[in-house]
């Protein structure tokens, strides 16, 4: 006697974020990591190479110029980018075999996709085995960071032939950084960091970056900023203004619309045309700063080494 079968269920499609399908899920505190085998450690950049340990930074930056990566992951690019963080767990072990084979001598810089000394880094201490590869191959990079964290690898770092670092600090104004970089630590406390890396003998200078139209670049606040520097004992340092490529473009609007609405127009105006301002308006701004730490005897080297530096621009970084 024929019968039929009851027609199978077709399966409910998987709507997990493109990342959480191919990653080891791990929860900590209030961050949610995704551990991922990277498939290459060192991404070409225009000034060299790059590597970074992470993707994503808790520090949360509004301006965040990495942000639009978070998109191909399935995430987005606003609060997904400062609490879910792509964690490279094998990337000393790729680094070490590309120092190897693809690298052909040039600068690295390390911390391109979120800054590499992180709250995550407490968790996964990655950051060891990525200096002491760099070392070993005689690899000359500048580690960029914000975190006082990076002390903790000072003696490391401070044996390192080659080694740099160069710490974030735009401004002083407290109260902005509280709202632009709530995630981030004080400018006073990244001051003291710089100092306390020179102290130490790692070569550490400073990106003034990024210099925020309208609300930074003031000819009081920007002098306020260079001496501050200049106190601490940086080695180096260069200005940098804002950008707004893609990603972080509509977090950083976002939040000028909020707190600071009648700025709008006026950002309209000087990024009208892409992601840099204004060529103008950056010429002079960066003029000025230059002129102003020249005269504390800091210039635009590597704290490394005496070669011109320009600030790195994004990677073309691999997806994991």
């Amino acid at each position: 006697m024929p019968w039929d079968a009851p027609a199978l269920l077709d399966a409910p499609p998987d709507v997990r974020p493109r990342i959480e399908r191919s990653a080891l899920t791990r929860v900590h505190g209030a961050l949610t990591c995704y551990e991922v085998q990277a498939r290459t450690a060192l991404d070409r950049a225009p000034d060299g190479w790059a590597v970074s340990p992470y993707r994503g930074c808790a520090q949360a930056c509004r301006y965040c110029s990495v942000r639009r990566g978070h998109r191909y992951l399935g995430l987005n690019a606003e609060g997904d980018f400062d609490s879910r963080i792509v964690v490279r767990t094998n990337i000393v072990r790729r680094l070490r075999a590309e120092l190897g084979s693809r690298w052909d001598g040039e600068h690295v810089t390390v911390g391109v996709g979120g800054d590499c000394y992180q709250g995550a880094e407490e968790v996964y201490r990655l950051m060891p085995g990525l200096v002491t590869a760099l070392r070993e191959a005689g690899a000359p990079f500048t580690v960029f960071t914000k975190s006082r964290l990076i002390l903790r690898d000072a003696d490391l770092l401070a044996a390192t032939p080659g080694a740099g670092v160069v710490v974030s600090i735009a401004f002083v104004d407290d109260r902005i950084r509280r709202s632009v970089e709530p995630g981030a630590p004080s400018a006073q406390k990244r001051l003291e960091l710089v100092a306390e890396l020179n102290e130490r003998g790692v070569a550490c200078g400073v990106a003034m970056a990024p210099i925020l139209p309208l609300l930074t670049d003031s000819p009081d606040q920007l002098a306020a900023t260079v001496r501050r520097v200049a106190d601490a004992g940086a080695v180096s340092l260069v200005p940098h203004v804002l950008r707004l490529p893609p990603g972080a473009r509509e977090s950083y609007l976002a939040w000028l619309g909020e707190h600071h609405p009648a700025l709008a127009p006026r950002y309209a105006e000087l990024y009208g045309r892409g992601a840099d301002a204004e060529p103008g308006y950056v010429r002079g701004l960066t003029g000025q700063v230059s002129r102003l730490a020249a005269r504390y005897g800091m210039g635009p080297a590597r704290p490394e080494q005496p070669l011109p530096l320009a600030l790195p621009r994004q990677a073309q970084l691999t997806l994991l």
